[in-house]
């Protein structure tokens, strides 16, 4: 096919196909957000339930994506597309039947193993059927769309399910849509299998896995337990241990799934540190605005829904204006001007959490934060697979993906311990000073959203609690955006005439 040619109207429906199964991860990711309010309800839940709710997902998503790609290559794209959909949907349903919080996530850590085997070989297909640069720009043009759309029609869609079916059913509504992508994958996606078969590396993956997991459980028991108890100390020491196991491992390994001189070029540091950035300060708000919106300004899920448009809408609508701003400035500077602006965006959420009822500042403060994560949508994974040389595109790819959802993940966990932190402390001084008591074992349940834990008379402490924490939590966003924003402009900004190749000499370096 010539290179300029539009994609076939045959291959319009595989297209359809492989897009629509990385939708699946983004609309339950999305929907999921929407409802945690009426689990945590309805489950009595504590707000580290909650936060392992996303953190079990997004851990065992971020910590298999490699292996399921090289998986995916050695057994067949298609068979392990099947594969993903069949744990996906399993695990949806154990998550819609879960009796409690614990059983929830650990399904939940079942569904991230699914969406991984889901993720990876749809995008694998995607790039093994079109080859052509001018195909493969609209190829991936179609594919973002798909995905800004789900990112927008997702929190209305969770508003819906809460409202009128339960919060089961953000769960239950995977089965249906995964049937039917199955049978599409069935119909449309031929069989294919890389070139060059990707070895595993076994010993890399669970240590990396087992790192990300004593770390987010430290973030995540921090607030709860205290930050100097033993426990907490001592996890996070074993966090410490297990990532320089794994530097070490990666290191002495023949095919390592991270190739640590990568990180000797400062442009390649520069480029992760602004997809962490992304992922931790912009992206992890479609799981963070929604209890903004329901446990601190009262919404219901519905009005949660709708409330999140300004978001969802700019980081839909910002990947055009950062592709034209790409026309009269270099990389690094779009990337540090999307960093600036999400930190701008958190700021003024800080504001907005501290006056309460102000809904129109809330949407601007939300405008402004999906403005800046869609100008970094686009850029970051360009900004990555162009800081190295095409024989190492397929390690970067991976980079990129991985570090997206860790950031996520650590954005969550990390965000999510600040916030707690600081509910737990206006709770506790607001309780005291009204001269009332709580029991200790209430006490998260009712930083997780839950009114009816507190002791009558003080429905509206809680969300004056929240809304300080929220506060809390939008400083600290912030201030790591502006602090991402000075690591890439330091890291990249005098390399940036050589930012069109793919690595400069190391001569250079």
């Amino acid at each position: 096919m010539p290179a300029d040619s539009p994609p076939r109207p045959s291959s319009m429906p595989l297209l359809l196909t492989a897009s629509l199964g990385c939708a699946v991860t983004v609309l339950d990711t999305n929907v999921v957000g929407i409802v945690l309010p009426t689990i945590a309800r309805e489950l009595a839940a504590t707000f580290a339930d909650i936060e392992w709710v996303v953190s079990a997902y997004l851990l065992c998503f971020a910590a298999l994506l490699l292996p399921a790609g090289a998986i995916a290559d050695r057994a067949g794209r298609k068979r392990v597309l099947l594969l993903g959909l069949a744990i996906f949907a399993a695990a949806s349903l154990a998550c819609g039947a879960a009796p409690g919080a614990r059983t929830l996530y650990l399904a939940r850590a079942a569904q991230g193993v699914g969406a991984a085997f889901l993720l990876a070989p749809s995008l694998a297909v995607i790039g093994h059927a079109f080859h052509g640069e001018r195909e493969r720009a609209r190829v991936w043009a179609f594919w973002g769309t798909i995905m800004g759309l789900t990112m927008v029609c997702s929190p209305l869609i969770g508003g819906v399910i809460s409202r009128w079916l339960g919060w089961r059913w953000a769960f239950f509504v995977n089965l249906p849509v995964c049937a039917g992508l199955a049978l599409a994958v069935l119909r449309h996606v031929p069989e294919s299998r890389g070139a060059a078969q990707r070895t595993l590396d076994v010993p890399g993956i669970v240590l990396f896995a087992a790192a990300m997991f004593a770390f987010t459980w430290t973030l995540i028991s921090g607030p709860a337990e205290g930050w100097t108890s033993l426990a907490v100390l001592a996890r996070a020491a074993a966090a410490l241990a297990l990532f320089a196991l794994f530097v070490a491992t990666e290191r002495r390994g023949r095919a390592p799934m991270l190739d640590l001189s990568l990180f000797a070029q400062r442009r390649f540091v520069g480029a992760v540190a602004a997809m962490l950035a992304y992922a931790s300060c912009a992206q992890v708000m479609a799981s963070l605005l929604p209890l903004y919106l329901q446990n601190a300004r009262g919404a219901t899920a519905l009005e949660a829904g709708v409330g999140m448009l300004p978001f969802a809408l700019a980081m839909l609508l910002l990947p055009m204006a950062g592709r034209r701003l790409a026309a009269f400035m270099p990389g690094y500077r779009i990337l540090t001007l999307g960093l600036m602006v999400v930190a701008a965006g958190n700021l003024v959420m800080m504001w907005a959490a501290q006056m309460p009822g102000n809904r129109l500042l809330d949407g601007i403060g939300m405008a402004i934060l999906g403005a800046g994560g869609g100008l970094l949508n686009g850029e970051t994974q360009k900004a990555i697979m162009g800081t190295v040389p095409p024989e190492r595109a397929g390690m970067a790819s991976g980079i990129s993906t991985t570090s997206r959802f860790c950031g996520i993940l650590l954005g969550f966990a990390g965000i999510g311990a600040v916030l707690a932190s600081g509910t737990r402390a206006a709770l506790l001084a607001g309780v005291s000073q009204a001269g009332a008591t709580i029991a200790p074992d209430l006490v998260e349940r009712v930083i997780a959203g839950d009114a009816g834990a507190l002791p009558a008379g003080l429905a509206g402490l809680l969300r004056r609690s929240v809304e300080s924490g929220f506060a809390h939590g939008f400083l600290a966003a912030g201030i790591a955006a502006a602090g991402a924003a000075a690591i890439v402009h330091g890291c990249m900004h005098d390399r940036a005439r050589s930012l069109p190749q793919a690595l400069p000499r190391r001569s250079s370096e």
